[in-house]
């Protein structure tokens, strides 16, 4: 029975923000309503589906080609017509909003860059940890990461409304830029040489947390300016991406305390 009601605490949980059916998503877009993605059936024709993918794609929205059987999944009506959009709790900030929010608040920038962290659970707890840390912002990529919906939100106890959580097409070409920049950036990784408690994080600095399963990809971790990593006593050797964010950030904040 608790697994039936888990089970049902889970869809209930995945069905918030799902707009679906083609008028609805169309009305979503005209508005203004601010979306995360758009799901259409992969192999559709209609020319109703395909105004819906160019005008999300007009405004940034990363367009997904999937299998029916995902919309199936994910449908709440089970009337889709092939189409579901999931909207997003609010609009998406821009990288230089996160680096003025720095220079604002006359601090060095701390941001926290999430390399395909897909389980919103996860990210929702990152976005968290970096409100309580006094971090800037979170960057993501558009594709291949769960984004700002009503799961992350809720994950998040609120912390999504203060902290801006900007979308990139191309992380390595955004580290590149964050660099630029005058920020210093460091990649999370087992294997590395310096422990994160002999990295310097009082200057401009951006932490990157990999992906749950591989970590950070391998032109993210080329494109870092130190590889570090969380020291590990136990019999396992990697911590939850949340966990390993949270010892980073705040390693940073007792750093900037000093």
């Amino acid at each position: 029975m608790a697994e039936k009601r888990q089970d049902w605490k889970e869809r209930q949980e995945a069905s918030d923000g799902i707009i679906e059916g083609r008028n609805a998503v169309t009305e979503a877009l005209r508005a203004g309503t601010p979306i995360d993605k758009v799901y259409l059936a992969r192999g559709e024709t209609d020319a109703a589906l395909g105004h819906i993918a160019a005008k999300a794609r007009e405004r940034g929205i990363a367009v997904v080609d999937c299998d029916r059987r995902k919309l199936d999944n994910m449908s709440v009506t089970h009337s889709h017509q092939g189409v579901i959009a999931v909207a997003a709790v609010r609009e998406y900030a821009e990288v230089e909003d996160i680096l003025k929010a720095a220079a604002d608040r006359g601090e060095p920038p701390l941001i926290v860059v999430c390399d395909e962290l897909s389980d919103p659970h996860n990210l929702g707890a990152v976005i968290r940890t970096a409100e309580c840390a006094g971090a800037h912002g979170v960057i993501i990529p558009k594709r291949r990461s769960a984004g700002l919906t009503a799961v992350v939100a809720k994950t998040s106890a609120g912390a999504v409304s203060y902290v801006p959580v900007a979308r990139v097409a191309n992380l390595t070409a955004c580290l590149k830029e964050l660099k630029e920049a005058g920020v210093w950036v460091f990649g999370t990784a087992a294997d590395a040489d310096r422990a994160i408690y002999d990295a310097d994080l009082k200057g401009p600095a951006a932490i990157v947390i990999g992906s749950e399963g591989n970590g950070m990809s391998r032109l993210v971790a080329k494109n870092c300016d130190f590889l570090v990593s969380i020291p590990m006593k136990g019999q396992l050797n990697s911590l939850n991406a949340s966990a390993a964010a949270s010892i980073l950030l705040y390693e940073a904040v007792r750093q900037r305390m000093g």
